[in-house]
């Protein structure tokens, strides 16, 4: 197996064990990213060569050996590493160097991982494609003028092409599910509360978004996401006990009863092929031995929507809300979720909350019935890459920025853990994935069912073309 397709355990094992370095592991990941990254724009601020290679030399001196050891990792270009521009794609913060770590990175750090860089990422996380001032489009590896997704676009790249074994992400509408499905590899949404955001600003408000582990198995998404996970007393959402148990994938997992979604009986526009591809993955869910059904929609996906645009635009204009004045500089998306966040009453704020909680109800029952529920991970294939998002699917026209994106808003909503799987590849070659959820807390029991189906089917295996 070359450098490239191995995973995250298997080169962890080899570091640990001596029968590779971290100078070696360190050399042939700069080659790859030499060799590859021109044609996609996945990794970006890659540091000093000569400051890496001296980092992977003091790695392999070291005694104190943590989970991460010597693997080279690039951070998502939204979240602060000290020493590397931190830009989150835009050009009011193109020149800004942080001094401190985020608490993830620091957790990365930590386990000993070696980082290398960023990964691209779209202006401030807005919209699920790949593109921004600063660096530019981040391309789909399986057809360079198509879209990767995102916000977490450039992380799923680095992994589909080699460049990395093992990425973070971050979701707040799709950001780790949507790429991953878009470039065939694996992406985990946990429970809120299980990874704590930084620690800065507001922290009850807006709790729509989380970070998360990508990789090319469940396996490393395991192993990543126990890094990340533990509870940090500024954050009061990490402090639930349970969230703070390390994820086991064993023992396997026994049969499930699976709820298929489908297109939400008619409420997301989807384009041809993508549910065929997507129900071709669940007969091997029903080979393993689990129960899956086709089901109505429990809740008015118009509610959902409603609730989730406003809770949205509230979250992201207080986030962006020191930009004010620099208005003018940020991307349209960017300007329309200020000016709308910042116009919302606390009534319509309370109305939204009530209808999210009214979804909650009726979800806590459903999850009562069923182990798991499935959607797609987007309602479109890859658009082409100089669009700044789709206007119309299939025949249906979008009303938004981000409507394209509408069937990740059940999970987001409730922020409950989601896999986003490798489905299998339309007729026209490109990629797709199934969004696979369960009730809070249930990340350990979707990832051991996520790894018994990569066990099958073994999807980032089939690798982009050279």
């Amino acid at each position: 197996m070359t450098q490239s397709l191995s995973s995250a355990q298997e080169i962890l094992q080899n570091l640990s064990s001596g029968r590779r370095s971290a100078v070696t592991q360190m050399e042939e990941t700069l080659a790859r990213i030499e060799a590859v990254n021109p044609d996609v724009n996945a990794i970006v601020a890659l540091r000093d060569r000569d400051d890496l290679m001296a980092e992977a030399s003091a790695a392999d001196l070291a005694t104190t050996r943590g989970a991460l050891h010597g693997l080279p990792m690039a951070i998502k270009d939204l979240t602060n590493v000290a020493g590397v521009p931190s830009t989150q794609g835009s050009p009011l913060l193109a020149d800004f160097i942080p001094q401190h770590d985020d608490l993830m990175v620091a957790r990365l750090r930590a386990a000993g991982a070696l980082i290398i860089g960023k990964t691209n990422t779209p202006e401030f996380g807005l919209g699920s494609h790949t593109f921004n001032p600063v660096y530019g489009a981040c391309a789909n590896p399986y057809d360079r003028t198509r879209s990767c997704g995102g916000s977490s676009g450039g992380a799923a790249v680095a992994l589909a092409t080699g460049m990395v074994a093992l990425a973070d992400g971050s979701d707040m509408m799709g950001s780790l599910r949507n790429p991953a499905g878009w470039c065939n590899v694996y992406g985990f949404r946990p429970s809120w509360g299980r990874v704590p955001n930084e620690p800065r600003g507001d922290v009850f408000l807006h709790t729509l978004s989380t970070n998360g582990p990508m990789a090319r198995s469940p396996e490393d998404l395991a192993l990543l996401l126990n890094v990340m996970s533990g509870a940090d007393p500024r954050q009061p959402l990490s402090t639930t006990a349970a969230l703070n148990e390390p994820v086991s994938l064993q023992p396997a997992i026994g049969p499930m009863r699976i709820g298929w979604l489908a297109d939400w009986g008619g409420s997301y526009p989807m384009e041809p092929g993508i549910l065929d591809t997507c129900e071709a993955a669940l007969d091997v869910l029903r080979e393993l031995g689990h129960q899956v059904e086709l089901l109505t929609p429990p809740f008015a996906a118009e509610r959902i929507w409603q609730s989730w645009t406003t809770l949205r635009s509230f979250a992201v204009s207080a986030g962006l809300r020191v930009f004010l004045e620099q208005k003018q500089q940020l991307k349209d998306s960017a300007q329309w979720e200020l000016e709308r966040g910042l116009a919302l009453t606390g009534r319509e704020i309370q109305a939204a909350s009530d209808l999210r909680s009214d979804w909650q109800r009726v979800a806590a029952r459903l999850f009562t019935q069923y182990d798991a529920l499935v959607l797609p991970t987007a309602q479109c294939w890859p658009f082409e890459i100089d669009l700044d998002h789709p206007g119309v699917i299939n025949g249906t026209d979008m009303d938004c920025y981000h409507r394209w994106m509408e069937v990740v808003a059940p999970v987001s909503l409730l922020g409950l853990p989601c896999l986003a799987a490798p489905a299998g590849f339309g007729e026209n070659g490109l990629p797709m994935g199934l969004q696979i959820f369960a009730a809070h807390g249930q990340d350990q029991d979707l990832l051991a069912l996520g790894q018994a189906y990569h066990t099958v089917t073994r999807w980032p295996e089939r690798r982009p073309p050279t």
